[in-house]
């Protein structure tokens, strides 16, 4: 029987796991810092910091290296989430956020934002690559709908058509256009967190948060929905009304982590997958853990991603594909 008390306990530790990273990441990188004279001035830095750290490593530490920790971990929560809510609506642990082909959508957006120089403009990428995402779950809606039903097997394979059609129109866009143009859109269908910045992280943070608290309120109805959906109805759920909240709201927690950083896959299998092995199935206590742990296990992937070969960088997709295909066969080995 799951008692708020472990739901508590398990964020924690999962809350205190992502604070051990981030001082990890801190001070990991192409300039050394010492890490006794780093540890001191973090912890006195809003009254004497400079007695402890010269300007060039506060700088290093607080204008570059914290805020993109911090953007890493609000990405990984978002599609950790949004992994959970798919891979329970579909009862399908190989699913993952971009089973419904918003990614494909959000590329295109960017991709076509990059060509046309919309990157000039204030947020004007991760605007394009929103309503690319945003676009992409009308059409999948749409596609998925008949009369008042929303079919999960269809909504499926809606995505996977979506996903194949507009990996077409990637290519060719890409086929078109410059080559500063193609390095910059292979960098984002990579995944890229080197963009990193306040704004993209408040814009992206304030939909995890009003994503969370959506989903966690839905927790209940998702349990049940996982059983079966005659079972979820009988018991009193609107289910119909229930799969389109879930869909909806993972989708554009989806978007919103996309826009700003890329494609970025695995997170969202994999994440879900290990705190449901671990911690069950229950998604009371599944949400908000695969939420912290999907953000120390990105900020981790993106400390290795601009470490390994530093000074240059890694796109952080690299790093959570190499780790994510075998754990994408393990997965496959393990049902069969």
């Amino acid at each position: 029987m799951l008692t708020i008390g472990r739901v508590i306990r398990v964020s924690a530790l999962l809350l205190i796991l992502f604070l051990a990273v981030v001082i990890v990441s801190l001070f990991a990188g192409a300039a050394p810092i010492d890490i006794k004279r780093g540890i001191v001035g973090l912890v006195w830095f809003w009254r004497d910091g400079d007695y402890y750290l010269a300007p060039a490593e506060r700088m290093i530490l607080f204008s570059v290296r914290l805020p993109r920790i911090l953007f890493a971990g609000i990405v990984g929560a978002c599609l950790s989430l949004a992994g959970v809510v798919f891979q329970g609506l579909l009862r399908n642990p190989l699913a993952d956020p971009y089973i419904l082909g918003v990614s494909g959508g959000a590329a295109v957006g960017a991709i076509a934002g990059l060509i046309i120089g919309a990157g000039g403009v204030p947020f004007g990428i991760p605007i394009l690559a929103f309503v690319g995402a945003a676009m992409t779950i009308l059409i999948v809606f749409g596609i998925a709908r008949t009369g008042n039903l929303l079919s999960t097997g269809t909504l499926l394979l809606a995505g996977v058509m979506t996903n194949a059609f507009f990996s077409a129109v990637i290519l060719f866009l890409m086929a078109i256009s410059s080559n500063a143009d193609l390095r910059n859109a292979l960098f984002w269908l990579m995944g890229d967190l080197s963009s990193a910045g306040g704004h993209e992280a408040i814009m992206t943070g304030t939909f995890l948060a009003v994503g969370f608290v959506i989903l966690y309120l839905q927790s209940r109805s998702l349990n049940l929905l996982v059983t079966g959906e005659e079972t979820a109805q009988q018991l009193g759920i609107r289910v119909e009304a229930a799969k389109i909240i879930l869909f909806t709201t993972a989708s554009l927690v989806t978007a919103a982590a996309v826009a700003v950083c890329g494609i970025i896959g695995f997170v969202g299998l994999m994440v879900p997958h290990m705190m449901r092995m671990g911690l069950g199935s229950d998604h009371r206590l599944l949400l908000p853990a695969s939420a912290l742990f999907g953000a120390s296990f990105l900020a981790a992937s993106d400390t290795v991603a601009r470490t390994i070969l530093a000074p240059a960088e890694l796109p952080v997709g690299v790093v959570t594909a190499l780790l994510g295909a075998p754990y994408f066969v393990f997965i496959l080995r393990r049902g069969s």
